[in-house]
Parts: C-alpha cells; structure tokens; sequence
C-alpha cells in the first residue's frame, strides 16, 4: 500500500468517526443518543426523541459522509496512482469509522445511512435500488432495523446486477452487508423475541433498552 492510498484510507476513517446523531443532538440541546432508546447513535433512534429535524439531519450527515469519502477517492484518487480497489478501501473505511469512531469511543452506530451514502458513491442506479427497498419495507412493516436488514441482503444483489460480479465494488458490497448485519445482531434477538421498536416511537432518556 502507497503513502497516498493510506492517507486516504485514514482520510475516510476519520471523517467515518464523525458521529452526526451524536454532533446534531449537542448542537441542538438534546440529549446524548446513545442514553436512551436502542442507544445507537443513528438517524432512527434520534427519531424517537421526536425531534424530526435533528433525525433528518443525522440521516443526511452520515450518508453524506460516506459518499464524500468514495467520491472524493474516485475523483482525485487516479492522479495519485489509486484505482477502484483503494475506492473499495476508502469506502469501508468510512464505514468501520462510523461503526467504531474513534473520536466516540469505538462506540458508534450501525452503518445503514453511510452504507447509502458509500453505494451512492459507486453507482446512482445501486444506492436507488437500496433506498427504494428499504422505503418500501419500512413502509409495510414499520420496523426500520428489519427494512434495513432486507436492504442489507439485497444490495449485493442488486450489485450483480448492476454493476456487475467483476467490478471491485461488488465484492465491497457483500463485506458492507455482513458488517452492517453484524452491527444489528441485538436487533435481530429483538426481532426474534417481538421486542424490537417501531418507527416513530418515542422514548424519554430514561428509557433506554
């Protein structure tokens, strides 16, 4: 691995680790996301507070993220030597930096609106596909985590469809959606055991599961 292509894999780490459900709530006198809820500092449990605009905000700055990340790569990256395979690089990068940021103790969120943002950075027609899915899902079961979930499982397969099984980004696209399940591991006991939230709940900072 070049200087270059490390500088932009720690590049993306770092701006991973910015943990907007967390930035958002200190900016507009919330509490901290992580207190109460599922605890997870994401654009879902920030919802829960009932404050919509702190959600939205959340929701747009860690997608954002992770589409700066990849399409900062893609764009200046060629000048420097780096090809689709430290892309693929970057874009897990920002992603394991939001799910263990450094800046928040390694304790971050689940990765499902950076995950968006990293697929939008490979492909527009791949990142539709996978919002498409989990709007339609959230939509008929009003769970996010299982939406997400099925978006997850999905996404890959829309890759291959795509993007195509040669490309870089499709190999990239399974290790996201094992990472991503992997983070939602206590929602799928919650899912198991029918105690997993609905979207929209609300939930007082005590009342943390």
């Amino acid at each position: 691995m070049t200087t270059t292509a490390f500088a932009f894999i720690a590049a993306a780490y770092l701006l991973g680790s910015l943990s907007f459900a967390v930035i958002v709530s200190r900016a507009m006198g919330m509490a901290d996301p992580r207190s109460y809820g599922s605890g997870n500092p994401g654009a879902t449990n920030v919802l829960r507070s009932g404050k919509k605009l702190a959600a939205v905000l959340t929701l747009l700055g860690d997608g954002a993220k992770g589409w700066l990340a990849v399409a900062l790569t893609a764009w200046f990256g060629p000048r420097y030597g780096l090809g689709a395979q430290e892309v693929s690089m970057v874009a897990l990068a920002v992603l394991i930096g939001h799910m263990w940021p450094v800046f928040f103790g390694f304790k971050g969120g689940k990765g499902v609106a950076t995950a968006v943002g990293v697929l939008l950075g490979f492909n527009l027609w791949l990142a539709l596909a996978a919002i498409a899915t989990w709007l339609f899902m959230a939509r008929v079961l009003k769970i996010s985590s299982l939406a997400a979930l099925i978006a997850c499982v999905l996404s890959p397969v829309f890759a291959y469809f795509i993007i195509g099984p040669q490309s870089p980004f499709f190999g990239t696209c399974i290790i996201i959606a094992i990472l991503v399940i992997h983070r939602h591991k206590s929602n799928l006991v919650n899912l198991l055991t029918g105690q997993e939230g609905k979207i929209g709940e609300k939930t007082t900072p005590e009342d943390k599961s």
